[in-house]
């Protein structure tokens, strides 16, 4: 059997386990250079819900993130 549909009847696309890259890098401020999450989101990353998490990927994904080579 399926999941059952998300809030307003459509499944969020599927998406890997995480955004990282390894391409780790806040040098220069609060945002990794390589996923483009906050250092909080990171380390709260594991215990986010899944819509938490959605709103990251939406987010990062239009900035042009994750990069591999920055």
């Amino acid at each position: 059997m399926s999941a059952p549909p998300s809030e307003g009847g459509m499944k969020p696309p599927e998406r890997p386990d995480t955004p990282c890259v390894a391409v780790c890098s806040t040098t220069f401020d609060e945002i990794c250079r390589g996923c483009g999450r906050s250092v909080v989101e990171v380390a709260h990353w594991v215990s986010m819900s899944d819509a938490e998490k959605e709103v990251v990927w939406v987010r990062i994904l239009a900035q042009g993130y994750p990069r591999r080579n920055t």
